[in-house]
């Protein structure tokens, strides 16, 4: 890639060849590469005591980075949902970058500058590779290597650094001498050169425009790490949107940037150059450093024959060799990629909290559901609701028949008899109390989950998670209910003989049949007294039942922790069902408030640490 000294450098943009690019060279941020001397560029004495010099400022300055990447790395974002696809893409996009390109230059101010040679495909990307190189380093036609795997040529004393895991981490390579032959997808293959300078690296990449969409992301992830661009389109595609989705990235982050046009028929030629110039304009890349290479076919050895890549050549070779120009190109995308974060993390920020505004419209529909069945069975139990068809009829018979009455008052032989006759009508309403409660328990639960799983199905994505509550374990809950009732049934007994103001009420009885009470105090909790006249029939009421027998104080007792408890057991029922819902919600990933937060905290952190 050396240059004639006899050749003259050239300011500004043409048609045929173009100088560096002009203006002042910006600051360099904590961590750019160090300049200014042959020592610094390739990390000698001067440069690594230049560094030490830095060391404060740089030590706080990658902390801040760092602490930016682990909080990156951190985030999840739930597949399917809004803000998942934007998320992960931002986030990826972002990651990325700070991994592959701003943490390595900031860690070693030796980094090689990495040239990407990118574009369109059949833009002969490949054999404007080889002839920058001056030597066949990568082969070309419809199965070149970057279909498969791109070819990155560097001089041996670099190829080291792009083998360390500091380059592209996550990327598998293999190392060739000479001619790079294609690898397998997705693997860098590393082509050294003599004919390379030290301290630069040509990077043939897939095209940008690949029909394999995993081809052209490829692609963006090199030009991530890139500190140079050269952009080659041909007169045929430099109109394609996704060229110009390339180059405006590149715009927007203030990349170093060649841009070239090949493929160029002499008939025409001024118009198109013309008006690829006014698109470059229109679209804020004006001042990008241009170049042609006309349509020729004055190729051999996969590299062109004339003199048609020497511009390009020189015009690399210049940024190459001179440490102001190299830093100032390498420093031009540092700082544009450091200034680019104050928008794109923010960015990834907002679709954090699209996913946080989307968690908490789902659990606002999982709790309001949940609650209005609570409300619904403490209505249906206060009121006396439940107490209707069925149930009532039961109750009427036994209570008509003056069998409860009988087996309450009496005692010894004629009380059992008196049980004995008794026991299958109790037996029956006692079952018919517990089908009532599980019904209405169940019923509520149903409704609610029918309302949680039409509110999440409004959603985008959320049918998917609604089909993760109907497969994880709603067939039991009946099952659940039933034994949650029989158990509470069983503490209203124990409750009874245990409450000693019973017992002394009871004492002159010698006996009481607890089942019959227990049976006696359910029906009177489930809202008897609260029915209407008409509905609560001729028979004796649950409260005269009782009140001949035992002290108001005592029923009053033992009726407040009755209903506690099976409020309480209720509650938790519905809390299980609930769960599971909430457990489909913590399944997915979605990210927290505070995962916005501390993105927003790392930006402005960020802006301190500059």
């Amino acid at each position: 890639m050396s240059r004639p000294p006899a050749v003259p450098d050239v300011a500004g943009a043409g048609d045929g060849d173009a100088g560096p690019e002009s203006g002042t060279a910006p600051a360099a941020p904590p961590g750019a590469p160090a300049t200014g001397t042959a020592d610094a560029r390739h990390g000698g004495a001067a440069g690594r005591a230049k560094h030490r010099g830095r060391a404060s400022g740089d030590t706080r300055f990658e902390a801040v980075l760092e602490n930016l990447r682990t909080r990156i790395r951190g985030l999840e974002f739930a597949e399917d949902l809004p803000g998942a696809a934007e998320g992960a893409a931002a986030r990826a996009d972002v990651l990325h970058q700070l991994e592959d390109f701003v943490l390595p230059r900031v860690r070693r101010p030796d980094t090689p500058l990495l040239v990407a040679v990118a574009g369109s495909t059949g833009a002969g990307k490949s054999t404007l590779v080889n002839s920058l190189v001056g030597e066949q380093v990568t082969t070309t036609g419809v199965r070149r290597p970057t279909t498969n795997s791109p070819v990155l040529a560097c001089h041996p004393d670099d190829v080291d650094w792009f083998s360390e895991a500091s380059f592209l981490p996550t990327l598998p390579r293999v190392r060739q001498q000479g001619l790079a032959m294609p690898g397998k997808d997705g693997m860098l293959v590393l082509a050294a050169s003599e004919s390379m300078p030290k301290g630069v690296a040509l990077l043939d990449t897939p095209d940008v425009d690949s029909a394999v969409a995993a081809h052209h992301e490829f692609a963006a992830k090199f030009l991530d790490a890139a500190d140079l661009w050269v952009f080659v389109t041909t007169s045929r595609r430099y109109a394609d949107a996704r060229v110009w989705e390339f180059l405006q990235v590149a715009r927007d982050r203030d990349t170093s940037m060649a841009v070239v046009l090949s493929r160029v028929p002499a008939r025409g030629r001024r118009q198109l150059l013309d008006h690829f110039g006014a698109m470059l304009e229109a679209n804020g890349l004006g001042g990008a450093s241009r170049f042609t290479i006309p349509e020729t076919d004055q190729i051999a050895g996969e590299r062109f024959t004339s003199n048609v890549a020497d511009p390009i050549r020189f015009y690399l070779a210049d940024v190459a060799g001179d440490l102001v120009q190299r830093a100032r190109v390498s420093r031009r995308t540092f700082i544009g990629v450091i200034d680019s974060f104050r928008e794109r993390v923010p960015e990834l920020a907002r679709q954090v909290e699209v996913q946080v505004e989307v968690a908490q419209r789902l659990e606002a529909s999982v709790r309001s559901a949940y609650g209005e069945a609570a409300d619904e069975i403490s209505d249906a139990l206060e009121d006396g609701s439940l107490l209707r068809g069925n149930l009532l009829a039961r109750w009427h018979d036994i209570a008509a028949s003056g069998e409860l009455m009988r087996t309450l008052r009496l005692r010894g032989k004629r009380k059992a008899k008196a049980a004995e006759a008794a026991a299958p009508r109790i037996e029956a309403l006692q079952e018919a109390v517990r089908g009532g409660l599980e019904a209405l328990v169940v019923a509520a639960a149903q409704r609610a989950a029918d309302r949680v799983v039409e509110s999440w199905e409004q959603v985008p994505g959320g049918a998917r998670l609604a089909e993760a509550y109907a497969g994880d374990g709603a067939d039991g809950f009946p099952a659940r209910v039933r034994t949650a009732v029989a158990e509470w049934q069983d503490t209203v007994a124990s409750m009874i003989t245990a409450d000693g103001a019973t017992k002394r009420s009871v004492a002159k009885l010698v006996t009481f049949d607890k089942e019959a009470f227990t049976l006696v105090l359910i029906i009177e909790l489930l809202g008897f007294p609260r029915l209407d006249d008409a509905r609560r029939g001729s028979g004796p009421s649950p409260q005269r039942l009782l009140k001949g027998l035992f002290g108001a104080e005592s029923l009053r007792s033992i009726g407040v922790a009755a209903r506690d408890d099976l409020r309480g057991r209720i509650g938790g029922l519905l809390s299980e069902e609930k769960g599971r819902f909430t457990d489909a919600l913590a399944a997915a990933g979605l990210p927290g408030e505070d995962d916005a937060v501390q993105l927003y905290q790392a930006t402005y952190n960020l802006e301190i640490a500059r």
